[in-house]
């Protein structure tokens, strides 16, 4: 009697442990790990029907798991720094616990891994993204002229330039893209906002702030690049329209450098067909200073 309520404790136990299962998201992380003597799978597909299995598991019991990109890497790096041996299963647990607090996570809420793989990358994608335009702001410093961080004042004017393209936009759900030329690559972030019934707009914090950073190192840098918005309201058609990076601020396009932009195949060049319903047209006044309104850094 006392082992089967132990048992039921234990059971019970397990439901109040939050749990983090570390993913190998590709074939070829899933082989460099294979180079370790401790890691016990030998095909990925197997490999990956046995996460799904223990997350759905977990989930019948009613337990609440966080699953976390695991980088071979990153782990063995982490390994290097610690003065872990990294074929341990122990070392495993240990750095995704930390990939917990630091790397991209998603809560699994039953969806398939075929539909939660590609949110993880997304998700670890924006976290480099913030990352990297976060620290080269950081970097650029002071004006010259007149000593004014020109990281910390570029991000107030992009955040100032969001709030005014989304309260000058039609209701509807909004959807921004932002391309930015820097070294290594050109730097995109996407930010999806909606209206909603009592006008007010909505949107996910962690992608607004990515966003807000690599526009804002556009201005401050002075590069190449632009910003495009399409809204999609019920009963209307799409609305799309745009600004390339000018200076430090935004300058709009032409509703035919808007349509040339969308018709045209981004990796080719090649011309696409324009799609029905969709209205390409010029921005509305922002209602702010335009390109090198402010300081001109």
């Amino acid at each position: 009697m006392a082992s089967t309520k132990q048992h039921s404790m234990q059971h019970v136990l397990r439901r109040e442990i939050a749990g983090t299962i570390g993913l190998l998201t590709d074939e070829q992380d899933f082989t460099a790990m294979r180079r370790y003597r401790t890691f016990p799978f030998d095909d990925y597909e197997s490999y990956l029907r046995e996460v799904e299995a223990a997350l759905r598991n977990r989930a019948a019991e009613g337990g609440h798991t966080t699953v976390v990109l695991f980088d071979p890497g990153e782990y063995a790096e982490f390994c290097a720094d610690m003065g872990l041996d990294p074929d341990a299963s122990a070392s495993r647990t240990r750095f995704t616990a930390e990939l917990a607090t630091t790397g991209p996570t998603l809560l699994y809420e039953g969806q398939s891994l075929s539909e939660l793989v590609p949110h993880l990358i997304d998700e670890a994608v924006r976290k480099a993204t913030w990352e990297y335009a976060s620290a080269a702001l950081a970097r650029i410093g002071p004006c010259a002229t007149c000593g004014e961080d020109i990281g910390r004042a570029s991000f107030a004017r992009a955040l100032n330039l969001l709030a005014r393209i989304l309260d000058t936009a039609a209701p509807g759900e909004h959807h921004l893209v932002c391309s930015v030329s820097a070294a290594p690559e050109t730097l995109v972030a996407v930010l999806h906002a909606d209206d909603n019934a009592e006008g007010a707009t909505q949107l996910d914090e962690s992608e607004a702030l990515e966003f807000t950073a690599v526009l804002a190192l556009g201005m401050a840098t002075h590069s190449a690049g632009g910003l495009v918005m399409r809204t999609t309201a019920s009963g209307t058609t799409d609305q799309v329209y745009g600004w390339r990076l000018r200076g430090d601020g935004l300058q709009p396009l032409t509703a035919g450098e808007v349509f040339d932009a969308y018709c045209n195949d981004v990796e080719s060049g090649d011309l696409v067909s324009p799609e029905s319903g969709v209205d390409y047209r010029e921005p509305p006044d922002l209602g702010i200073a335009g390109p090198s309104g402010g300081h001109n850094h």
